[in-house]
């Protein structure tokens, strides 16, 4: 199976896969209007890769199959100060709030 892969102009690394190349008809008008005008990526064969977007490329092809369409969104920003909280062996959290 082919999909096609766009980036969107609105939001960062934030990426559309459909399975048919300039064909946005069946993706929901709200998503289109929040992620902008698709900017082409590439084509790509997903029985030719083990893994895309961090999934089985069998589930992204199920995904595509079902829904039409899959948006990749960026991963969560690292909380750097509750990992440095946890490695000095404190609560992620401070249990006392300022104000």
């Amino acid at each position: 199976m082919l999909c096609a892969i766009y980036k969107s102009s609105k939001k960062a690394d934030t990426y559309l896969y459909i399975p048919k190349k300039d064909y946005f008809e069946d993706i929901p008008k709200a998503l289109m209007e929040t992620f902008g005008q698709p900017i082409f990526v590439t084509l790509l064969a997903l029985n030719k890769k083990p893994k895309v977007a961090g999934k089985p490329s069998i589930e992204l092809q199920e995904i595509l199959v079902q829904q039409g369409f899959y948006l990749q969104l960026p991963p969560k920003p690292e909380d750097l100060l509750a990992k440095h909280r946890k490695d000095l062996g404190l609560s992620e959290t401070p249990d006392v709030k300022f104000n």
